[in-house]
């Protein structure tokens, strides 16, 4: 798979897209010039210069500087997001399909339960009870996230469980615990890494809309969603407050895009 990666155009441009922000987001202290919270009046919408590449906000903050630890906020709220939904999911829709009963019942009509309020609904719930923090918005996304993960894990689990090789390990007197582990896991494993490389970008999409709106992120920290919030009252005088950090939103999104469709392209190949 990895040859196929390589040999892959559109999955190299999304895999060089993400590649460098990691490296801004991983190096941020070293490439920022200037401090992203650090307020000066005196230097407001300041010109691009050496010192400022891309000119100054209203507030006299570097712009340059806090789009680059901006991809630290989107990736490393994102990611650790994408890991705890992975974990939940997988173990859920797992155990669940495979078992089923009551216990795939109950789960069924706690997801349709949870799947009939829009994650919006949820997320504003949660942060209004659990207060503004990067903790309190990742915790809030996962309670709201959850359950679509866990259908589709579960769906992947049930046309796995019923082909004909499971069947013959089971009747060889395969344990449950390694029908699970060596033969759907190692099946459905390439479903679920597609699935969450590109749902991934639809996380990034949801933490940036919520920091536009104001929700879970801190006032005047340099995540993009809210560097989109404090340019949108500059709309006409400084409209590059907006275009910069869009730019930043949109190629993220696009490179786990790019990557995560290429790979699913890839791997239907290898399975025809």
């Amino acid at each position: 798979m990895f040859r196929d990666i390589i040999k892959n155009t559109q999955a190299m441009v999304g895999l060089t897209i993400l590649l460098i922000i990691f490296i801004f987001a991983l190096f941020a202290p070293y490439l920022a010039q200037n401090d992203p919270v650090d307020v000066n009046p005196v230097l407001k919408f300041k010109e691009p210069s050496s010192n400022y590449p891309l000119g100054t906000d209203n507030l006299g903050r570097c712009v340059y500087s806090r789009l680059i630890h901006g991809a630290r906020y989107s990736l490393f709220i994102a990611i650790p997001i994408l890991f705890s939904l992975a974990f939940i999911s997988i173990i859920l829709g797992t155990i669940t399909a495979y078992y089923g009963g009551l216990f795939d019942k109950i789960l069924n009509v706690i997801c349709n339960i949870f799947m009939a309020f829009p994650p919006l609904i949820i997320v504003l719930s949660l942060v209004g009870s659990l207060g503004q923090g990067m903790i309190n918005i990742a915790v809030s996304v996962v309670i709201s996230m959850w359950v679509w993960f866990v259908r589709v894990i579960r769906s992947y689990v049930l046309e796995e469980k019923n082909k004909q090789y499971v069947i013959s390990a089971r009747i060889s007197g395969c344990s449950d615990f390694r029908i699970i582990l060596k033969h759907i896991m190692p099946n459905t494993m390439p479903q679920i890494i597609v699935y969450f490389s590109t749902g991934i970008s639809g996380i990034i999409l949801m933490i940036s809309g919520f920091a536009f709106l104001g929700i879970g992120i801190e006032k005047g920290l340099p995540e993009w969603g809210a560097m989109l919030s404090d340019g949108k009252s500059n709309l006409y005088s400084n409209p590059q407050l907006l275009i910069y950090p869009g730019v930043c939103i949109l190629l993220t999104a696009a490179g786990f895009n790019l990557f995560g469709e290429a790979l699913r392209d890839i791997i239907s190949k290898e399975e025809g």
